[in-house]
């Protein structure tokens, strides 16, 4: 995952930087320091380790149940800094925010923020919504997950057919959204999607 040898903790003093990322929104959640014992625990358990000055070594979430699983480590170009993209299992910040940059971090990527509004609602139990949202509605329903797919791509069709930008793009949202319900209900997500493209865009380069 990552190169020991290549990460410069003598520069920090023994530490690294850590930006941890929402993986599935691309929001940053927060920045925190690293030393090799907390990378360490963090690649041995999958859940995000780094170092307080007050603490020592802390897992984020070991309190609060806030954990972040770690999807991946990137190290940037000089060695002396991380990306730490994870799944949060809470929020991030100490007030409760999802961010310590506050909501404004997930404004930049709404596809990815969709996506992670629909995976939470995938994970709500049955029951547990004295009234189901939309999103398990269509979870829960095939036929009428589908049924509104198909509708929403004939609307956006139309749309584009009559040359009405206003609508189509309102459509283009629409299928967006229950595409994005769809490929949740098989197991998917945004980032599998992604990974396709990005697939398909290095074959592109390669001839």
């Amino acid at each position: 995952m990552i190169d020991w040898q290549k990460i410069d903790f003598v520069k920090g003093g023994g530490f690294v930087t850590v930006v941890t990322v929402d993986a599935r929104s691309g929001a940053v959640l927060m920045v925190a320091r690293a030393d090799r014992e907390a990378l360490e625990k963090t690649i041995e358990t999958g859940e995000m380790h780094y170092h307080s000055r007050s603490r020592g070594l802390w897992r984020k979430g070991a309190t609060s149940g806030n954990v972040q699983k770690l999807v991946s480590l990137l190290m940037d170009c000089d060695g002396d800094a991380l990306l730490a993209r994870v799944n949060p299992l809470g929020p991030a910040c100490h007030t409760g925010a999802r961010s310590c940059f506050g909501e404004g971090a997930f404004r930049a990527e709404a596809l990815g923020e969709l996506d992670a509004t629909i995976s939470q609602r995938a994970q709500t139990s049955a029951g547990s919504e004295s009234r189901p949202s939309y999103t398990r509605q269509l979870l829960a329903d095939r036929n009428l997950r589908l049924k509104k797919l198909g509708e929403e791509a004939a609307e956006l069709v139309t749309a584009c057919a009559d040359g009405d930008a206003g609508q189509a793009v309102q459509e283009g949202a629409d299928l967006f959204y229950h595409a994005l319900v769809a490929l949740r209900a098989l197991g998917l997500s945004l980032d599998d999607v992604r990974q396709v493209l990005r697939e398909r865009a290095s074959a592109e380069r390669r001839q």
